[in-house]
């Protein structure tokens, strides 16, 4: 797969987002932005819902992959495809994870090859108690499975809300944040293995935005960070790379003010040539 792979196709459109409860999100127009945006596959984070609710708010024209976690309210994951996918997988791979509603995958048949796509959800973690005991866990299994999605599949991307900053530039505030959840050095160095040899993956956006700050993806919804611009950079597309080099753009549907925010999260939006 290369950009010039098929110049005539319309690119695949990939948009990940932590929804923050859908119910909640579409109460504050999430349709209007959906509507807008022209999106093939759609991965959604902390969906925090039933599924038949899930299909209703999504409507017709979407087949849809959605895994609710055993805890009501909790997390849930899901992805939303305009093709129907191949193959399908609601597991990590690690049956400690198996009813947490945290990873999705589907396969997705395209010229011949190949795509599976991942919608996944870290957990955010707090130093010192079993939430960190359990992110580590996670991230662990990420590690793990990476690599059989690269060797396993012609090409792969994993969308969603990672809950770690990467680097400086992935937060505004990274003084204040070196002892928290979140950008921890030990969390940070699994990103490193993310993108080493090891894994094989690539972070899309940082790899189009170049060494900038942010775009930050999350911003709390207390204070002034939005308007300030004080924000996190949580969610990721990482892909492999023959896939990441054949992305044309990525862009952070960021709302126009505080108050027209369907999240706490914005879009991170990527297109692909494929």
């Amino acid at each position: 797969m290369s950009p010039a792979s098929n110049p005539s196709r319309k690119p695949l459109r990939i948009a990940s987002v932590n929804v923050n409860g859908i119910r909640a999100a579409y109460k504050r127009g999430m349709q209007e932005w959906l509507d807008g945006r022209d999106i093939d596959i759609l991965c959604l984070q902390e969906v925090r819902a039933p599924d038949a609710v899930v299909r209703s708010l999504l409507g017709d024209g979407w087949s849809i992959l959605h895994t609710e976690a055993e805890a009501k309210g909790r997390a849930g994951v899901a992805i939303a495809s305009r093709q129907e996918p191949s193959a399908t997988r609601t597991t990590i791979g690690d049956s400690y994870f198996d009813t947490a509603g945290r990873w999705v995958e589907a396969d997705f048949e395209i010229d011949g090859e190949t795509l599976t796509v991942v919608s996944a959800y870290v957990h955010s973690g707090e130093v010192g108690t079993q939430k960190q005991d359990d992110k580590y866990a996670f991230l662990e299994a990420m590690v793990t499975r990476l690599p059989q999605l690269r060797d396993g599949t012609d090409h792969a991307v994993v969308t969603g809300d990672l809950n770690v900053g990467h680097t400086q530039l992935d937060i505004k505030n990274w003084k204040g944040n070196v002892k928290n959840a979140g950008f921890l050095p030990e969390e940070r160095a699994y990103f490193d293995r993310f993108f080493s040899d090891e894994c094989g993956f690539m972070d899309v956006a940082r790899l189009l935005a170049g060494e900038v700050d942010g775009p930050y993806t999350w911003w709390s919804w207390r204070g002034k960070a939005f308007d300030n611009d004080t924000g996190w950079r949580l969610d990721y597309q990482l892909a492999t790379q023959a896939l990441a080099k054949s992305a044309l753009s990525a862009s952070v549907d960021r709302a126009p003010s505080w108050d027209t925010r369907f999240s706490d999260h914005a879009p991170l939006v990527v297109d692909y040539r494929i």
